[in-house]
Parts: C-alpha cells; sequence; structure tokens
C-alpha cells in the first residue's frame, strides 16, 4: 500500500484520517501544519501528500506547490470544507490528483487515492 502524509491543522480529523488509512493497510503519517510536512518529506519519501486547503502560516496550497517542485513524484490529494478553497484549487489541475470536500468518507478517502495512486 502507499506511504501517505496527511497534513491538517485540526489533530482530530488528521489523526482520525491517520487511523482509518493505516486498518486500510497504508503507511499514514500525520503532521498538524505545512512546515512539519515539508521537514518530514525532506527525510522520507511519501507516495501521496493528503493536506488540507486552510491552513495558518502555509496553506495547502502553497505546500502542494512547494511539495511537487521537492518531490515531483509525489501524488498530491486536497481537502477542504470551504467551496472557495476548492474552486482556489481547481486551477491546479496538472497539479493535484484530487480535491476531496470535507466531510467525506474513508471510502471516498480510498478511492481517490487509489485513483491518484492509478
Amino acid at each position: 500500500m502507499a506511504k501517505i502524509l496527511i497534513v491538517d491543522d485540526d489533530a482530530t480529523l488528521g489523526e482520525f484520517i491517520r487511523r482509518g488509512l493505516e486498518k486500510a493497510g497504508h503507511e499514514p503519517a500525520f503532521v498538524n501544519d505545512a512546515y512539519a510536512a515539508l521537514d518530514r518529506m525532506s527525510r522520507r519519501p511519501f507516495d501521496v501528500l493528503l493536506t488540507d486547503i486552510a491552513m495558518p502560516e502555509m496553506d495547502g496550497i502553497s505546500l502542494a506547490l512547494k511539495a511537487s517542485n521537492d518531490h515531483p513524484r509525489i501524488r498530491i490529494i486536497l481537502m477542504s470544507g470551504y467551496a472557495e478553497e476548492r474552486e482556489r484549487a481547481h486551477n491546479l489541475d496538472a497539479l493535484i490528483q484530487g480535491l476531496l470536500a470535507k466531510p467525506f468518507t474513508l471510502e471516498t478517502l480510498e478511492a481517490t487515492i487509489a485513483t491518484a495512486l492509478a
């Protein structure tokens, strides 16, 4: 299965997603900000970056741009509960492999990850 880095400033949600992906057989890791994500990616390769868009300091779109530049093989999936943030992400179609509207089910997440990895 996939090595997945989850980035969300909501620790409860991030841990919930991590546990769900772990039970599904993936190797997930969770961090709660973009700078921690960049540090983690510099030390370990990941197959998928799953990041919230709306985060303090550095948002998920900026993180996605930086991650795709530094790690061109990583698959990027964005998630957001805000329609306007998801609209901003539509300009990144060439960069991202998925865009999830919060709330989503683990089944939807699994399908999005499978599509991103295909």
